[in-house]
């Protein structure tokens, strides 16, 4: 009988482990190891982002590391957590990092996808926009793709600025932020360090354009023919401004 309960004692440790195992595997994970000499590129997420515009130009963005003789990019997630978050549609995310903690790497390039509640209650979160703020003091672009232009205008970092978002929304911003200038008819606006997409599939266009900026327009069709898009910036309806 003693030979039994030590048996299930041991089975029951060697569980205990490897369930252990298996958290500071998950939770190693939520600290990557950053290249030196990129681009930082964080990409803020919370519960509610929308799948594309945050896999979009993460994807483009990511492929950098496969092309040589460029300054590729770091890519990774900025969450108010290292807990699991779940988009929109349902996939759970684990951030790499947490704004709120003072361990966060310099970041480059914001990319602030769309969330179910951009338009109202994320709004009101002072920390975030506190955090969004904050980054653009130094950051070298900051991008949004739908309704993360509301984040970008609730920061005051649209000010004087031209931008665009998601079709149907456009109404509600200029609703939202009256003293903005907001365009209709174009997928992304270029503006000073800002990027403002429409979003959805035109996610890849905002950050293939971001590429087409920094290395020209070889790589950027390089990056494009790897996702299997085709790439040509003079048919895609946008507006630089500065």
């Amino acid at each position: 009988m003693r030979t039994i309960l030590f048996i299930i004692l041991i089975l029951g440790l060697a569980s205990c482990a490897d369930n252990a195992s298996e958290k500071n595997t998950a939770f190693a994970k939520a600290h990557p190891a950053l290249q030196p000499d990129r681009y930082n590129v964080a990409f803020l997420i919370m519960d509610g982002t929308y799948n594309t515009e945050l896999t979009a130009p993460f994807d483009i963005f990511q492929h950098t590391q496969y092309r040589e003789n460029i300054k590729q990019m770091n890519v990774f997630t900025v969450a108010n957590t290292l807990k699991p978050i779940r988009t929109f549609e349902g996939m759970y995310l684990l951030p790499d990092f947490d704004y709120t903690t003072t361990d966060l790497p310099k970041i480059d390039i914001l990319v602030v996808p769309s969330a179910e509640h951009h338009l109202d209650t994320d709004l009101e979160d002072t920390v975030m926009i506190n955090f969004v703020k904050q980054v653009d003091k130094t950051a070298l672009f900051m991008t949004s793709h739908c309704d993360g232009a509301f984040v970008l205008a609730k920061a005051g970092l649209l000010d004087d600025k031209v931008s665009t978002t998601f079709p149907s929304d456009i109404d509600k911003m200029r609703e939202t932020f009256p003293e903005l200038d907001i365009k209709k008819e174009v997928l992304f606006v270029h503006d000073g360090k800002y990027i403002t997409s429409a979003g959805g599939a035109k996610s890849f266009e905002a950050a293939l354009y971001l590429a087409e900026h920094l290395y020209g327009a070889e790589i950027a069709r390089s990056l494009a023919g790897g996702l299997v898009i085709d790439w040509k910036l003079d048919e895609v309806p946008h507006l630089i401004v500065n």
